[in-house]
């Protein structure tokens, strides 16, 4: 569970649905000089909805009348939708502007509310971002996990395909935290390098463990914001490109070999089971066995740490 990051979305979501209750009423909380109306706040009801990053808490705010409908997170409505979802990284992240974002608000409430309302909100909205995206980091984390997620956003009025670099943590007291997302066109090892100048930037001064997928420069962006990280590889990854080609009617028999692998008691049992796997696969998928042997200083990190890490 990611308390943290739940707690920033929670504090977002809260500020627009408040927002749409001032919309509906005419008036502001506590300010009774603008109001116009028989109708009434009539407190909150408590609803959890879903999401990709955890179950999130909310205070519905109710009126007296009940003519209220929240837009932002309907009633009825028990996970997040993708739209939104899409909105939530899109603020959070750095890289995009202002005017991004409000374009992307725009689209979640179409035409259900004003302009000026959508201005409103994002202007509630961003300077919880801001804050979130340069708070200070903790000198230490024991293990990160760097990896670019792609999604659809509001570019200049049009949806572009962006990707979200996110940076997961595990911090020394064991809790889950995302200490970052950044926006950039695609994957790259350059990008990667500027995100972790920025991690130590803002207070970070060791890795002991960073996991990432298998991008081509990624051991050479690590070691110059942190040379002593040890690095281990995403093995799942390594698992798909390892069958990317390989016969259905092999696949099976293949990928329960290549299992004793990675599932090795230490990297002397693992390394017995990488010879008999090229013993056996060697001449139908030389690529794959390449690729292990290639990869092997980074795909067993893990060996060196107990079965818990």
């Amino acid at each position: 569970m990611l308390d943290a990051f739940i707690n920033e979305i929670k504090g977002v979501l809260q500020e627009a649905l408040e927002e749409e209750m001032n919309n509906t009423l005419g008036y502001s909380k506590y300010d009774y000089t603008n109001k116009n109306t028989d109708n009434s706040r009539n407190g909150h009801t408590k609803k959890t909805v879903k999401s990709q990053f955890g179950k999130i808490e909310l205070d519905i705010p109710r009126d007296t009348n009940c003519e209220h409908e929240p837009i932002i997170v309907k009633k009825h409505e028990r996970t997040i939708s993708s739209d939104l979802e899409g909105m939530i990284v899109s603020l959070f992240a750095q890289g995009l502007s202002n005017r991004d974002i409000e374009s992307h608000m725009r689209k979640i409430y179409g035409l259900e509310v004003s302009a000026e309302m959508v201005t409103r909100i994002t202007d509630k909205i961003l300077p919880i971002a801001k804050e979130w995206q340069n708070r200070p980091l903790n000198e230490l984390y024991p293990i990160i996990y760097l990896d670019g997620i792609v999604f659809n956003v509001n570019k200049d009025g049009q949806v572009v395909k962006k990707t979200a670099y996110v940076v997961f943590a595990v911090t020394i007291e064991g809790k889950k935290d995302i200490l970052g997302i950044w926006i950039g066109e695609a994957e790259s090892s350059k990008f990667w390098m500027g995100v972790l100048a920025d991690l130590r930037n803002r207070g970070v001064k060791d890795l002991l463990i960073c996991s990432v997928d298998g991008l081509k420069g990624f051991e050479d962006a690590i070691r110059a914001s942190f040379p002593k990280a040890e690095i281990q590889k995403c093995v799942v990854h390594q698992i798909r490109n390892s069958t990317k080609f390989v016969s259905y009617k092999h696949r099976k028999e293949f990928c329960a070999d290549m299992r004793e692998i990675y599932t090795a008691a230490n990297e002397e049992a693992a390394l017995a089971a990488l010879d008999r796997f090229e013993k056996k696969w060697g001449d139908k998928y030389s690529y794959a066995i390449k690729s292990w042997r290639d990869n092997w200083q980074y795909l067993s990190t893990f060996f060196k740490y107990p079965p818990e890490i």
